[in-house]
């Protein structure tokens, strides 16, 4: 905003207007201009604070941050900009001394421009005896920008360097403490010698991998810091090494996951659901969809929650027998609980404390189901020891430790980690359409599977809202719907250039290159309401329709090319990939960089052709004011 004002007085200068009528005078040429553009960024940011979930905590933080910055800029162009530029810059020189008082870098870079200026206007005079190009170019950039963002890999969001990953190890369902706990102590072995080199920080292991008291001792858990970014490689790489060192430990299954942005699950970020049916049709879905799911190389480490692995032992107790021999069912759970597991019998006080006194057997006595007939219990009529075998029936068998439930419906969870560069659209659109082909299951999503299902659609429709804000407030100011349509075509001019930018390198589109895109409604249409607003006004003060539309657009160029860079250059840290969160500053950076560059150098053609098809029979709402003005001083020098 300050340059177009501050370039605006500096042209008047130029003219031979005083420091004071240039500040005056430029000022109110282009604050029209500059409210517009206030206006219209502010109204892009609006509806993103309607977002919801955690994506709407952290952009409705940011609209409101950038809108705040957006007014305040306006408010500063429009008042300290002119002051200062009244103060500060020199009034124009005679042109024989003008040469003279120019330092030879502003001499040369002013020839250099002239130079571009006129080869401008020549080629746009050109280019309007050929309008209809610019429909034909508009056409085809929203077409190619259609078939970019219906094949760019989408995503929540993208893979993030957060320093910290994950060590997920599982062992056979029923297995013990002792079992998993020598497995654990190999991963961490096979991992100690990047603690050594530095590059791990710090590595915790925890068994079993729950927190608090739990019947399940199969599975642990490691956490891994890794050291600062300038330290070591990428994630990937240890994640990808955490995976080759510890693919062949026997007895274990071992999964390497990044930690999820938003407070988002630990898990990995394939998750699908299966709901509806017995567990027995699911069972079978399940399978069929893992075989299928397991000839896609770029899914690993597929897995799900229902493992009918369970090792069980159901006791079953002869009632006619034990009532016979005088044995209570009480008695026999009493017997198998202190065996089993343990029981309090009683308690003691020691120098003032009181002890629980439990009572177990030893595990050397407990380690097959045959040991169980070696039991006895008391029989409560005859007094004597009645061998446990003789009154239960001790049945093996194998089941899933739970039975899951997910809204409403039994449920499986199948779940995977994705290979480099394969996208999280893309594994769900693969895994939908195995399930919709092979099975009648209920689909439905969880963790980050979720979270991208859920907020994918709601950024779709505030770009929508974006789009109709804009115009919405574009129409109200300039008072007809012919100019805010002719700026809102420089929209798939920028959307083209970003889509494409991202293709380029690699991205994806996410919940960032989304909000970017979002951005560039307001950031494209700049260019396009200082084109408009600037032949309004020399329509208005009578120069031929043609002519304005030359002149505004040269006059133009330079604070055009000026923003350009400004926004350019602020937005080149953003790409530079070093540090913490990067990979995410990465995508909005592209974005803006490719959309504005893209959109500014077509503006500059496109909006000029644009209004000659389209804008020929309307007026400037500066228009009526403009001719009552005339009329009272055409009145007043009759009078």
């Amino acid at each position: 905003d300050a340059i177009i004002v501050v370039e605006n007085i500096h042209r008047r200068m130029e003219l031979g207007e005083p420091r004071l009528l240039a500040a005056y005078r430029g000022t109110r040429q282009v604050g029209f201009a500059v409210i517009a553009t206030t206006i219209v960024l502010v109204a892009v940011f609006i509806p993103i604070t309607f977002l919801e979930g955690d994506i709407g905590r952290l952009f409705t933080e940011f609209a409101v941050a950038i809108a705040s910055a957006v007014i305040f800029s306006g408010l500063t162009a429009l008042t300290l900009s002119p002051m200062l530029a009244s103060k500060l810059l020199n009034p124009a020189k005679q042109a024989s001394n003008n040469a003279s008082s120019q330092n030879g870098v502003t001499q040369w870079i002013d020839q250099r421009f002239e130079r571009i200026k006129s080869a401008y206007e020549r080629t746009l005079r050109a280019s309007l005896n050929h309008s209809g190009l610019a429909l034909i170019i508009l056409v085809g950039l929203s077409v190619v920008s259609g078939l970019l963002f219906t094949h760019l890999p989408k995503e929540y969001i993208p893979s993030e360097d957060r320093g910290v990953f994950y060590l997920m190890i599982k062992g056979p369902e029923g297995t013990s403490f002792d079992y998993i706990q020598p497995h654990v102590a190999e991963v961490e072995k096979r991992l100690q010698p990047f603690i050594e080199s530095g590059e791990f920080k710090r590595m915790l292991m925890r068994v079993p991998g729950s927190f608090g008291n739990t019947a399940v001792f199969n599975d642990a858990r490691g956490t891994v810091i890794l050291s600062d970014w300038g330290q070591r490689k990428p994630i990937d790489y240890y994640l990808e090494q955490a995976r080759k060192l510890t693919a062949d430990i026997p007895g274990v299954r071992v999964s390497a996951v990044m930690r999820q942005a938003f407070g988002g699950a630990e898990g990995k970020p394939l998750q699908i659901v299966l709901g509806g049916g017995s567990f027995a049709e699911l069972a079978n879905w399940r399978d069929i969809i893992l075989s299928k799911a397991a000839e896609n190389p770029k899914l690993q480490a597929l897995d799900h929650n229902y493992k009918e692995t369970q090792p069980q032992l159901n006791i079953v107790v002869n009632n006619d027998q034990a009532r016979q021999l005088g044995v209570s069912v009480a008695a026999i759970n009493s017997t198998l609980q202190t065996f089993l597991g343990s029981r309090r019998v009683t308690t003691f006080v020691e120098n003032g404390e009181e002890y629980d006194v439990l009572l177990e057997s030893e595990k050397a006595l407990k380690r097959s189901v045959a040991d169980i007939d070696n039991l006895f219990v008391r029989s409560a009529r005859s007094n004597q020891l009645i061998p446990l075998s003789s009154l239960v029936t001790v049945q093996e068998s194998a089941d899933a430790a739970n039975l899951n439930h997910y809204n409403r419906l039994r449920s499986i969870t199948i779940e995977a980690n994705l290979a480099d560069g394969y996208a999280l659209g893309d594994a769900l659109d693969y895994m939908e359409n195995l399930i919709r082909t092979h099975t009648q299951a209920q689909i439905d999503y969880t963790g980050t599977s979720l979270d991208y299902k859920r907020q994918g659609y709601g950024v779709y429709l505030i770009f929508v809202m974006a789009l109709l804000v804009v115009f919405l407030v574009l129409a109200a100011q300039f008072e007809n719907l012919v100019h805010p349509l002719v700026i809102l075509l420089t929209v798939p001019l920028a959307m083209s250039g970003a889509l494409l930018a991202l293709q380029l390198t690699g991205q994806s589109l996410n919940i960032y290159s989304q909000i970017g895109l979002i951005i560039l409604v307001g950031l494209s249409t700049k260019n396009g309401i200082l084109i408009v607003e600037f032949i309004n006004q020399l329509r208005d003060e009578g120069l031929a329709f043609t002519d304005a539309i030359i002149e505004a657009s040269g006059k133009r160029l330079r604070p055009i090319v000026m923003t350009v860079l400004a926004t350019v250059m602020g937005a080149v840290p953003l790409v530079l990939p070093s540090g913490a969160g990067a990979e995410t500053r990465l995508v909005i950076g592209i974005v803006i960089i490719a959309g504005v560059s893209l959109a500014s150098l077509l503006t500059l053609y496109i909006v000029p052709m644009m209004y000659q098809l389209l804008a020929r029979n309307t007026q400037s709402p500066h228009a009526t004011s403009l001719a009552l003005e005339k009329q009272l001083q055409q009145h007043s020098q009759a009078i």
